[in-house]
């Protein structure tokens, strides 16, 4: 079907459409009008009776008369707004349809549009980590896209984006942004959202080194002294990650009716693992006594938010405050590595650290290796509570490193003022 340009609609007005005749349009009778352009047919500028100014191109396609809005002026300059309309009109005239592209422009989504639909649709149903899709897309994507069109967003956009990140310094984060952008793409490709994915052949934007690094027995007695600034909540939270050498993002998940305090067991459903597999977490008793502290909380969560009805999301600040006190560099997932670490250092096999970690095993042997090793994590995670105690005490009574009431904290302020020197 050809499309047959308009030179104008009957009664309005064909002008030479200069930069100084476009500042001097004014509405006729203060009403929209709408000024044709005397060197290329089909282009106009109409004005509102408020006194905007909009460029157009006007067409026929069939019997059907076509607008195509081009931009409003300003910020469009009359070159920028003629160079799109001979664009059109060519368009147009071989037979195409511009204002069909717009429309289907206006209503392809925005990036908060898709982001949304991405949290509700993918990563709530099928990703534990879905609050921490949903924080970096808060905190960070939506700010920079936002109400751009999915569609619109380059790679050059993206690779801004996580430079910038990078250095911040963030470049861990800068890899996960990485990562979530890709994911959420792919996603929308499959929906028919957009048709690429500008993350495509975009490398990591940053190269991590793995990390060693294991906390010190003088690391661990100033984390435990920098400890004691902390809630009470907070403080059991970082002793937790220490005494178990359970993953933080599972740690902070753990629900009373998963607990077995009796029978000092805690079982990590498959659901919240890491791996996807159910775990069995022998509980010592100076994280039994640490528990029962805080079972006087009503919630269904050991750890629950201050700020919604769910768990705690994040430990990142209260560690940026504890490590400026300790002054020590550790991250959260190093207090995971110091107790791994330890536990081997005492002779503890690796099988049986690998154990109470959770890591999936590769060797076909555990395929066949249904036994539970119970006895031996128990036995590992006991022995490393009191060399804990030992580190920490310094031969001190654990009543005064475990227990709570005034009666403890007192007791634990004298210890941990003996060993910090004060």
């Amino acid at each position: 079907m050809r499309a047959t340009v308009l030179v104008q609609i009957d009664g309005m007005p064909v002008i030479e459409l200069t930069a100084k005749t476009l500042r001097e349009l004014r509405p006729i009778d203060g009403k929209r009008s709408e000024y044709f352009d005397a060197t290329l047919p089909g282009f106009s500028v109409r004005v509102s009776p408020s006194g905007k100014k909009t460029f157009c191109v006007l067409y026929r396609r069939g019997r059907r008369l076509r607008r195509y809005t081009i931009g409003r002026t300003p910020p469009l300059a009359l070159a920028e707004a003629r160079k799109a309309a001979r664009t059109a009109l060519a368009e147009a005239t071989m037979g195409g349809d511009p204002a069909s592209g717009k429309t289907k422009d206006r209503r392809a989504p925005s990036f908060s549009e898709m982001a949304a639909e991405y949290l509700e649709r993918h990563a709530k149903p099928n990703k534990r980590s879905w609050r921490e899709d949903a924080r970096r897309i808060h905190k960070t994507l939506l700010p920079a896209f936002g109400p751009c069109a999915a569609s619109s967003i380059t790679r050059a956009d993206i690779r801004t984006l996580l430079d910038a990140i990078v250095e911040r310094p963030a470049p861990s984060e800068a890899n996960l942004t990485h990562a979530l952008l890709r994911t959420m793409y792919n996603w929308a490709i499959a929906r028919d959202l957009v048709e690429e994915n500008p993350c495509r052949g975009l490398p990591r934007p940053a190269k991590l080194k793995r990390r060693h690094h294991v906390l010190t027995e003088d690391d661990i007695r100033r984390f435990w002294t920098a400890l004691e600034q902390e809630s009470a909540m907070m403080r059991a939270v970082m002793k937790l990650r220490l005494l178990t050498a359970q993953r933080g993002g599972e740690l902070l998940t753990m629900r009373w009716e998963n607990l077995e305090l009796e029978n000092s067991w805690w079982t990590i459903p498959a659901e919240r693992s890491k791996n996807g597999l159910p775990h069995r977490v022998p509980l010592t008793k100076p994280v039994i006594r640490i528990l029962r502290e805080l079972r006087a909380v009503n919630s269904p969560w050991v750890f629950p938010s201050p700020k919604t009805h769910g768990p705690l999301s994040s430990t990142q600040k209260a560690i940026e405050r504890i490590r400026r006190r300790a002054g020590t560099g550790f991250r959260g997932h190093d207090l995971r590595r110091t107790a791994a670490s330890f536990m081997t250092s005492m002779g503890t096999p690796r099988l049986v650290v690998a154990k109470i970690l959770n890591h999936v095993e590769t060797d076909i042997t555990a395929v066949y290796d249904r036994y539970s090793y119970d006895k031996e994590k128990r036995e590992a995670l006991e022995a490393w509570a009191e060399r804990l105690e030992r580190i920490v005490s310094e031969g001190a009574s654990s009543l005064a490193l475990f227990t709570g009431g005034k009666l403890g904290r007192r007791l634990r302020r004298a210890i941990l003022g003996s060993v910090s020197g004060r």
